[in-house]
């Protein structure tokens, strides 16, 4: 990441340094992920689809701790080995969007508050921003772009950690409600966390 761009990472001491955490990150470019676990404080083990363990790659990503997940089911199998990275004091990173998008939060689903709730692990939004090239600075440097589908070469990527949040209500209901209700609050949080990022890096 620090290779090819310029990442500019800010409020990285929000992590936690140590015990179980959720980074809740918005999704609207392939290399989120990627950006995000080479500059996070910790290591970070994501949920990723399991189209993407093809190839070498597949392995890669397994040695690397990610965790695959059949997005056209209920993986079991992914939430248990999700829930075991919390278990054991580390760090589970989720697109709460489920899908890449707009990277804006608007639309949430339900997985982050499970894992939220269920774990007590609390959560840091982190706001990416600049892969997408939607900006003034970045639209410029379009032509300096290694691939079209990728940001400029060496242009700055910012990537934004805000304040740790738990998501329940402290009864530590698991509830459909209490679940619903977990997920409006979060979404509230990651919202405002996004909207103080773009003030912050001026974006």
């Amino acid at each position: 990441m620090y290779g090819f761009w310029k990442p500019r990472v800010l409020g990285a001491w929000r992590v936690p340094a140590s015990g179980p955490v959720i980074l809740a990150v918005n999704h609207a470019h392939n290399i989120d992920g990627p950006m995000l676990m080479g500059t996070a404080p910790r290591p970070v083990h994501f949920l990723i689809k399991k189209e993407a363990f093809v190839g070498p790659l597949g392995p890669f990503l397994e040695g690397i701790g990610q965790v695959k997940v059949d997005r056209d089911s209920t993986d079991r199998n992914a939430i248990g080995n999700a829930l075991g990275v919390l278990e054991h004091g580390g760090v589970l990173g989720i697109f709460p969007e489920g899908t890449r998008g707009d990277g804006d939060f608007a639309s949430l689903r339900a997985g982050l508050a499970y894992f939220a709730v269920r774990s007590g692990a609390p959560i840091v939004p982190v706001a990416v921003l600049g892969t997408t090239g939607r900006d003034g600075r970045e639209e410029s440097a379009r032509r300096g772009r290694l691939f079209k589908a990728l940001p400029p070469l060496r242009g700055r990527v910012d990537v934004v950690f805000g304040d740790a949040f738990d998501a329940g209500d402290g009864s530590g209901r698991r509830t459909r409600k209490a679940l619903d209700e977990a997920t409006v609050r979060i979404q509230g949080q990651l919202t405002a966390h996004l909207e103080n990022a773009k003030r912050l890096t001026g974006r």
